[in-house]
């Protein structure tokens, strides 16, 4: 999957279980759906919009009151919901609360190999120094990244890389 489509994807924080959800077979309408993803009314909408907007998961026409509509996922989004599925098996359910974070999944497709963080920063143009550091240094804690500083550089340079369930997940994204 390409990195810029991970971005769009993890953008919202509820659109990866969404659509784990639904590639495991949960029905397509809101109730269900909040029942399994554990998502509040007003950021499940948001996720939902989010996704129609990327083409991913669409209205199923001739399905569902228009107020409790039923939805299912596109050609393009049954690939992504095997890859939010994916991601999903690979982690204990403690671990969600960070993938659901914008720039988790992002920033371990981008170690497929160790990289220094002006790396990272420059496969993933839109993310904030202060964010990306943020984001390191939680995946840090959690043991998904690796860093090590090389002492042989001049000034010496951290250089992060993915491990444990990190690893996993960018193994997954890069199928």
């Amino acid at each position: 999957m390409d990195i810029s489509q991970i971005v769009n994807l993890t953008s919202r924080a509820w659109s990866l279980p969404i659509l784990a959800a639904l590639h495991s077979g949960t029905p397509g309408r809101q109730a269900p759906l909040l029942h399994a993803t554990g998502a509040g009314r007003t950021a499940f909408a948001q996720s939902m919009d989010h996704l129609i907007d990327l083409g991913v998961i669409e209205r199923n026409p001739g399905h569902g009151h228009p107020l409790r509509p039923e939805f299912r996922l596109t050609d393009a989004g049954i690939k992504a919901a095997e890859v939010a599925h994916n991601i999903q098996s690979t982690t204990q359910r403690e671990h969600f609360p960070l993938l659901r974070r914008a720039w988790t999944v992002p920033i371990l497709s981008s170690l497929t190999q160790p990289r220094q963080f002006k790396d990272i920063k420059t496969q993933l143009p839109s993310v904030t120094d202060r964010a990306l550091s943020q984001s390191l240094k939680l995946l840090e804690g959690q043991t998904w990244i690796d860093r090590r500083v090389d002492v042989a550089a001049h000034p010496p340079r951290p250089i992060y890389s993915a491990v444990n369930a990190g690893k996993e997940i960018c193994g997954i994204t890069q199928t």
